[in-house]
């Protein structure tokens, strides 16, 4: 971007802290992981960004690995019985989606805001 990039906030603080990617104000999500329409404070439209899948492809992947890593390792050392596994495995995997869920939306909201990503396109 232009000389005004200096002034945009971190991508984090979208996820972090619900900031718009624009002026910061703390407007981009209405409930926990859902966006706001749009942003009073500078009226940037949430809605013309589409992160779609990308958040859940991406803590699928990176919980499913820690949790695999995680599950085997207490398999080898204490050898529990699967029911043990279940109970530890199944919440702790839940819990890691929902609170990394919004995180994750506002920062890639943040990124496609910030490298003006849209749909793809073909030069003539």
């Amino acid at each position: 971007m232009g000389g005004g990039s200096a002034t945009l906030p971190p991508p984090a603080y979208s996820g972090l802290y619900g900031c718009c990617p624009r002026c910061g104000a703390k407007t981009l999500f209405k409930r926990y992981a859902t966006f706001a329409d749009r942003c009073p404070k500078c009226g940037l439209d949430f809605t013309e960004f589409n992160v779609g899948d990308g958040p859940v492809v991406f803590l699928t992947l990176g919980i499913g690995a820690l949790i695999t890593v995680l599950a085997l390792w207490v398999e080898f050392t204490f050898e529990p019985g699967v029911l043990v596994h279940v109970l530890l495995w199944v919440p702790i995997t839940l819990a890691l989606t929902i609170v990394m869920l919004r995180f994750s939306k506002g920062l890639l909201l943040a990124l496609e805001f910030r490298n003006r990503a849209g749909e793809g396109r073909i030069k003539d």
